[in-house]
């Protein structure tokens, strides 16, 4: 399978989608809003200058995404994976392009799922997710719930509500998005690398159309 550079806005599905490939095809998940979580979950110095940024609904600069995700895909032994979150800009983008060659990963696909900012916000305010395991749940949709409330269904942790999940940070990190992505997806097009699926369409329609485009040919 090919690896996968997911870009989307947030709420978009990435998170299932992604849970879906990894049980089904053994992908390992990168997920740049976990790594972030993740150190300032260390409480460091670094990590609580992280917290404030990501509260606020900004972009965290380049240069510590990128020294993030460099590591955290030096450290895998020829797995394919799946970035989520990243790039998020074309700087981003162009760093990742010479990562790529540099460490000789061809085998990429790049899928955008497009999707309305009335739909994503619905999504948004609906959402909770396991603090340990990373899967995320929808409390509006029946097959997104948790069988049982507030609870994991893979690990039995409390369920949370991510702090930016909140209408105001989330309109922000939306129209940051929107903003970066159109020369992103231009870079990727001009590759001959983007493909575009509409994350408003069934989920068992979704994984039939990221499965033919991941495949190896």
């Amino acid at each position: 399978m090919k690896n996968i550079i997911f870009i989307a806005p947030p709420a978009a599905g990435k998170g299932t989608i992604s849970d879906y490939l990894v049980k089904n095809y053994q992908y390992e998940h990168i997920s740049t809003g976990d790594l972030l979580r993740e150190e300032i979950a260390s409480g460091s110095e670094f990590g609580q200058k992280l917290d404030v940024i990501l509260k606020s609904g900004s972009l965290v600069d380049d240069e510590t995404v990128i020294r993030l995700v460099n590591h955290k895909i030096t450290s895998l032994s020829h797995q394919a994976f799946i970035l989520d979150g990243f790039p998020r800009t074309l700087g981003q983008a162009k760093v990742l392009d010479e990562m790529f060659r540099e460490l000789n990963i061809h085998n990429n696909v790049v899928i955008y799922l497009s999707v309305d900012l009335d739909t994503v916000l619905k999504r948004v305010t609906a959402r909770v997710i396991c603090p340990k395991c990373k899967r995320s749940y929808n409390l509006n949709n029946e097959k997104l719930k948790p069988i049982h409330k507030d609870t994991c269904d893979d690990c039995g942790y409390a369920l949370i509500r991510r702090d930016d999940d909140n209408e105001e940070t989330f309109k922000v990190r939306y129209e940051s998005f929107i903003k970066n992505t159109k020369p992103i997806l231009d870079f990727y097009q001009d590759k001959g690398m983007l493909k575009e699926i509409d994350a408003t369409l069934p989920l068992e329609v979704i994984y039939d159309r990221i499965e033919n485009e991941a495949k190896n040919d």
